[in-house]
């Protein structure tokens, strides 16, 4: 049956674990997994209505090594961009491409997408959800420390941010806890909150939250589209850094993630993230082994 990827919702525990030990595995068979043809004649679709650095990358040269073809739409180079639904389109790159790949603004844009395609959709970022970047981040975690489940994980700072909501997911996937750090008025969807029972628990202390902590993770104060509200947001947001004190109120061999681009100074402090607990270049990395597993997934 097909299937899409539109939150980590959309797979089961177990197949989320066994995801997340695949993409080790084609990490660690880099040079095999090169010459895989499962892509072979094929071709993937990215529709990317926001800006990306890592995720483009990762996607497309994730395709490559799988023997396919991919073809790159930004703001502007579609129809969409002059009016066309999202419907139609989806009809039309659905009945030509195998695969689709969407990073968009609001959620229902790419489950809409979804509705109406024939081949399977992946979220590449909504502004609710980031689930291919949890897949790097538990492969990450996995890589360094073992299973996730048990563990004391902190998100500081922007609750309702799509990366932070995807970590309450997992939390109730994978059986860890989850404390997030945030101010009043940066909260998650309480449905989401909710849904999670008792694997998180919201505080408007930093410190609190990350308080022996095995993870730390955080993330700009001010997203894509967000420009705007900085003043607002770095306000709301101060005394939220993530900075060596607050690192000190974690396990002392808690890893630091942070999805990035990463704001030195801001919502992280530069000795942490280019410290020894910091990970996000592996993290970063992850990201194309991760999305290699997935793909596979979908498409066999």
């Amino acid at each position: 049956m097909m299937r899409h990827f539109l939150t980590l919702n959309d797979l089961s525990p177990t197949e989320l674990g066994d995801l997340v030990r695949r993409a080790v595995a084609l990490k660690q068979a880099q040079g095999d997994a090169r010459q895989s043809t499962l892509l072979h004649a094929r071709t993937m679709v990215l529709i990317f209505e926001k800006s990306s650095t890592r995720t483009r990358l990762s996607f497309e040269i994730a395709c490559a090594q799988f023997g396919g073809s991919s073809v790159f739409f930004s703001p502007g180079d579609s129809q969409m961009s002059r009016g066309e639904s999202i419907s139609d389109t989806a009809r039309i790159v659905s009945s030509m491409a195998d695969l689709i790949v969407m990073r968009t603004g609001a959620h229902e844009r790419v489950c809409t997408m979804a509705q109406y395609s024939r081949v399977p959709v992946i979220n590449a970022l909504s502004d609710d959800f980031h689930p291919c970047q949890l897949l790097a981040d538990l492969q990450t975690f996995y890589e360094h420390r073992g299973e996730i489940r048990d563990a004391r994980v902190a998100f500081i700072g922007d609750g309702s941010s799509n990366v932070c909501q995807s970590w309450i997911n997992a939390a109730a996937m994978m059986e860890f806890s989850l404390h997030v750090g945030t101010p009043g008025g940066y909260h998650p969807d309480p449905a989401i909150v909710a849904a999670a029972k008792d694997r998180c628990r919201l505080t408007d202390q930093p410190r609190e939250a990350a308080a022996g902590a095995d993870l730390v993770i955080t993330d700009t104060w001010a997203g894509m589209g967000q420009e705007k509200e900085k003043t607002q947001r770095f306000a709301a947001f101060e005394g939220f850094q993530v900075d060596n004190p607050l690192m000190a109120k974690a396990s002392p061999d808690a890893l630091f993630m942070h999805c990035l681009p990463a704001y030195r100074g801001q919502e992280v402090a530069a000795e942490v993230i280019d410290g020894p607990q910091s990970v996000v270049w592996d993290e970063a990395e992850n990201r194309l082994h991760a999305q290699k597993a997935l793909i596979e997934l979908l498409i066999s």
